[in-house]
């Protein structure tokens, strides 16, 4: 029996995929957990329409994020803070601080989509993957310098 999937089912497939499964798996399990519906031509349809609004949407979001790192990308972000004669920081400055420090240019960037392998502990030049879309990485130039 053909299904279409509504839901990732392990071992069996993703979401949006149409699968061949035993007729009593899919009566039994999928069906009463609405993890399947059955492959007729008019869910095969729906299906594909679904497919290409999500390709559009997916597009879009592309566009969009490649224009906000054209933006990114020119920019050059300091953040000024207290630091000690060394020229290491009192405190540090997480992806949290950048995030806000974004947001403050105008910037609506999520904390988790900056590369920060670990807080920011030093006077310096820092340079940053941010990650906007799973195809578009742009590079953020961030300067650290003394209050």
């Amino acid at each position: 029996m053909e299904v279409i999937l509504i839901k990732d089912v392990e071992k069996i497939g993703k979401a949006g995929s149409v699968v061949k499964v035993k007729e009593g798996f899919a009566r039994n399990f999928l069906f009463p957990h609405n993890l399947a519906k059955v492959a007729t031509s008019i869910n095969l349809k729906q299906l594909e329409k679904e497919r290409q609004i999500k390709s559009a949407q997916y597009a879009k979001a592309k566009e969009e994020s490649g224009e906000v790192k054209k933006r990114l990308d020119a920019l050059s972000l300091t953040i000024s803070v207290l630091a000690q004669q060394e020229e290491k920081l009192y405190g540090s400055i997480s992806a949290l601080d950048i995030a806000v420090a974004l947001k403050e240019e105008g910037f609506s960037i999520d904390k988790n989509a900056i590369d920060l392998a670990e807080p920011i502990k030093s006077l310096g030049i820092y340079e940053l993957a941010v990650k906007l879309h799973p195809e578009v990485i742009a590079t953020l130039k961030l300067w650290v310098v003394k209050r």
